[in-house]
């Protein structure tokens, strides 16, 4: 690199090695994405179409090398229109929607970029709300959803909330109950709902206890406690290889009112949470092993 080489010319190569990392047509078709993109290239919650080549390469990575993962169905996704992706939540570290999101932008004809909708405390964690909203992630308000599903957007939600993730290892694969909000949302939006059976996240770092006092102070919502983390430090919190398989399902498509009573709201609730659970169960059924 020549010393006096001008700054611009080197973060013009840092980026063009980036993108020499992706299938030339994946990123053609993420640079000219319309995410509804106001003059500077962000829509209203600040995703930026052009930023996921810093994000991309790491997640192909994750995706085809260290989880190797295995997906099926995912073609089930309507190519364009509002879509709701539903998913079981699994593992401590949420890798569970960085790959359903590497799957639907490099593993279909006609990619596309999942919206997924975070807790509320992860903004809080420094520099992450920045990344994670040019990532075109957001905080998971009913409004925020509602909004994105109206401008035809794919949007990633766990039903289980943070309970999916807060299981200990004794509970692996075992759904909690699921919220009414995401289906009083399709109804309202007449959105269809494809339900995703996700499988590997829970071995990647299985937690023995959920030191909650801790996670209170920490206002966190669980502080898990593994065989190596915290003993070892950060090194204890690196998630394991495991392989993952993904199973994406038949999109569903529902009626009614979405203000009805929640026992009417529970029983269409209680449709997807089966469909999750037979997808999931077929994983399961069909891996020879938990790193391969």
């Amino acid at each position: 690199m020549a010393e006096d080489e001008p700054l611009t010319d080197i973060k013009d190569r840092i980026d063009q090695t980036l993108v020499d990392t992706l299938d030339p047509e994946v990123w053609e078709r993420i640079r000219t994405m319309d995410a509804g993109q106001n003059e500077l290239g962000y829509d209203p919650f600040g995703f930026q179409p052009e930023f996921l080549k810093y994000i991309a390469p790491a997640a192909k990575l994750l995706h085809r090398r260290y989880f190797r993962t295995e997906v099926h169905g995912v073609e089930r996704i309507p190519d364009s229109g509002r879509v709701l992706l539903a998913a079981n939540h699994t593992g401590q570290v949420p890798i569970d929607g960085v790959l359903i999101g590497a799957s639907c932008l490099f593993d279909r004809d006609e990619p596309r970029m999942p919206r997924s909708m975070v807790e509320r405390w992860v903004p809080t964690i420094p520099f992450v709300s920045y990344i994670l909203a040019r990532c075109g992630q957001v905080v998971g308000t009913r409004e925020n959803c509602r909004l994105l599903l109206r401008r035809g957007g794919a949007v990633l939600v766990f039903p289980e909330g943070v309970k999916g993730v807060n299981k200990t290892f004794d509970q692996a694969y075992q759904l909690q109950s699921f919220g009414l909000g995401f289906m009083r949302l399709a109804l309202a939006t007449d959105t269809p709902i494809v339900p995703i059976g996700v499988v590997g996240g829970e071995e990647q770092m299985p937690s023995i206890w959920n030191f909650e006092s801790l996670a209170t102070l920490l206002s966190m919502p669980s502080f898990p406690v593994t065989p190596t983390w915290p003993l070892l430090g950060p090194l204890g919190a690196t998630p394991l290889p495991t392989k993952y398989h993904i199973h994406f399902g038949d999109p569903m498509t529902f009626s009614g009112e979405p203000d009805a009573e929640d026992r009417i709201v529970q029983s269409k609730v209680d449709r997807v949470r089966e469909a999750i659970r037979e997808l999931t169960k077929r994983g399961l059924h069909e891996r020879r092993g938990v790193f391969f």
